[in-house]
């Protein structure tokens, strides 16, 4: 029996996700995937990472204009959350006004590199998922 290169590497791959379900699996004291996709799975959170990384040290306003349809409040509170989460930094200027820059943390960095990986697969992948939705509705028209 022939074993295909991309037959091994699910096969390794199926052994680092066995970590997860050791001891079953909901024996979990902390899942690191659920409480990551929980953390990022809000469309403000990406968004906040990804222009961070796009435009590097940025003044809460700057930042504010380039996610279109967030608030104040809802990006007082996200950012509030990658500060909290290590992903971002946050610089206060005493000046008058005061003066609030964020910028992404090696972390933060991290996360991006993980995001931008992602939004690859998806982009080269979006023909073969356009097709395959094609052909499911296709097969469950009513």
């Amino acid at each position: 029996m022939n074993i295909t290169i991309a037959e091994n590497q699910m096969i390794e791959l199926q052994k680092k996700i066995a970590v997860f379900f050791e001891g079953g699996e909901t024996n979990h004291g902390f899942c690191p995937i659920k409480d990551i996709l929980d953390r990022f799975g809000d469309k403000w959170s990406l968004l906040a990472i990804l222009n961070l990384g796009y435009l590097g040290r940025t003044r809460f306003n700057e930042l504010r204009k380039h996610i279109a349809g967030i608030s104040q409040r809802m990006l007082t509170v996200t950012l509030r959350s990658l500060e909290r989460d290590g992903l971002i930094s946050r610089q206060v200027f005493a000046e008058v006004p005061p003066r609030v820059e964020y910028e992404l943390t090696s972390l933060g960095a991290g996360l991006l590199l993980q995001i931008w990986n992602l939004a690859q697969w998806a982009a080269q992948s979006m023909d073969e998922i356009l097709e395959a939705r094609k052909r499911y509705d296709m097969a469950h028209a009513e």
